[in-house]
C-alpha cells in the first residue's frame, strides 16, 4: 500500500510540474507579446519616420524606371561575326566610349545600361532542320549529334551550350536602359551598324542571287513536270479508250512527278522566305521596345525600403537592450 501511495505522490508532483511549466511559458509568450505591443508604443514615432522615409525614397527610387528593349534577328551566317559586334558595343558601353556610339548615330548611349545578345532556343527547329527542303539524313544527324552529346552531359546545358546554341535560327538582342529610348535614335542606328560589314554584305548579296538562279531554276522544272504530266495523262487517257488498261508504269511515272512538284513547291516557298529574310545580313524579326523591368527589387523599392529601415532598426534596439541586460549583469 505504501508503494501504491508513493507512486501516486509522484505522479501528482510531476503532473504539477509540468502544469507549472506550461504555466510559465505561456507566461512568458503573454509576457514578449506585452513586451513587443511596448516596445511599438514607445518607438511608435521613430517607427513611423522611418516607414514614411522608406516610402518616399522608395517612391523616388521607383520613378527612375529602368526599361528593356529586345530586337529578334536571324543573321543570314556568320552568327560568330553577329555575337563579336554586340560583344564589342558591350565593351564600348562599359568605357563609356561616347564617341563610338556618335559614329555609329546612337547620341544618347548615356541612357543604355547594358547590352547583350543570346540565342533563342529552339531545338526542335534545330533537330528538324529546314523540313521544307532537308533530306532525312540532315535531320537525323542534327538529332543524333544533340543525343552524343547529352550522353556526357545534362540535355539542358547542351541545349544552351554556346557551340550549340549559335546554330539557332534566331537571337535576342537585349537593351536595358534607364528610361524610355526611341527606335530611330538607338535600336535602328544599332542595326544600321550590324549591317555595316562590306565582306558580310556581299555575302548576303551573293546568296540572294544564288537563291533568285534557284527559284527561276525550279519553277521551269515544275513547268516542264506539269508539261510531262500532261503528255502522260494524254496517254493514259487514250489506252483506257482503246484498251480499256491502264499501265502500272505509266502510273508510278506520274505519281513520282507528283512528288517531285510537291518537293520543288515546298523549296521554292522555303527559298522565298530566305530571300526576305538575307535582304540584309541582320534581319530584324521583332523589335519590343521600353518593356518595364520588375525583375528582383526594381519597381519594389517602396515596399522594400520601409521594410529594410524598419527591421534594421528594431534589430539594433534588440541588440542594445540584449547588450544593456549583459552589461547592468556584470556589475
Amino acid at each position: 500500500m505504501s508503494t501504491n501511495s508513493q507512486n501516486n505522490d509522484n505522479q501528482e508532483i510531476d503532473l504539477s510540474e509540468i502544469s507549472n511549466k506550461i504555466g510559465g511559458l505561456f507566461d512568458s509568450v503573454l509576457m514578449s507579446i506585452f513586451n513587443v505591443i511596448l516596445f511599438l508604443k514607445r518607438k511608435a514615432i521613430i517607427l513611423l519616420i522611418l516607414l514614411i522615409v522608406g516610402a518616399g525614397l522608395g517612391f523616388f527610387l521607383d520613378s527612375n524606371k529602368s526599361y528593356n528593349s529586345q530586337i529578334i534577328v536571324s543573321p543570314s551566317g556568320g552568327v560568330d561575326y553577329l555575337y563579336s559586334k554586340i560583344d564589342l558595343v558591350k565593351s564600348r558601353l562599359t568605357e563609356k566610349d561616347r564617341a563610338f556610339f556618335k559614329s555609329i548615330g546612337i547620341n544618347n548611349s548615356e541612357k543604355i545600361e547594358n547590352i547583350k545578345i543570346e540565342p533563342i532556343v529552339d531545338l526542335y527547329n534545330f533537330v528538324n532542320n529546314n523540313t521544307a527542303i532537308a533530306t532525312n539524313a540532315q535531320n537525323t544527324q542534327n538529332f543524333e549529334v544533340i543525343k552524343l552529346l547529352a550522353e556526357s552531359n545534362d540535355i539542358n546545358k547542351v541545349i544552351e551550350d554556346e557551340l550549340t546554341s549559335k546554330n539557332y535560327p534566331y537571337h535576342s538582342i537585349l537593351i536595358s536602359s534607364k528610361g524610355r529610348i526611341a527606335s530611330k535614335d538607338v535600336i535602328e542606328p544599332l542595326l544600321k551598324y550590324l549591317n555595316t560589314d562590306d565582306y558580310m554584305n556581299e555575302i548576303s548579296k551573293i546568296n540572294k542571287e544564288n537563291i533568285l538562279i534557284k527559284l527561276k531554276k525550279s519553277e521551269e522544272e515544275i513547268a516542264q513536270i506539269d508539261s510531262l504530266i500532261n503528255v502522260i495523262s494524254k496517254n493514259i487517257s487514250q489506252n483506257n479508250k482503246s484498251n480499256n488498261l491502264i499501265y502500272n508504269n505509266e502510273n508510278s511515272e506520274i505519281n513520282g512527278l507528283f512528288d517531285l512538284k510537291n518537293k520543288l513547291i515546298n523549296e521554292i516557298a522555303y527559298q522565298k522566305i530566305q530571300l526576305v529574310k538575307i535582304d540584309v545580313f541582320v534581319k530584324d524579326i521583332s523589335i519590343t521596345p521600353n518593356v518595364i523591368n520588375t525583375k528582383g527589387i526594381k519597381g519594389k523599392m517602396k515596399l522594400v525600403l520601409p521594410i529594410l529601415f524598419i527591421s534594421l532598426f528594431v534589430l539594433i534596439s534588440l541588440f542594445l537592450s540584449f547588450y544593456k541586460n549583459q552589461l547592468a549583469k556584470t556589475k
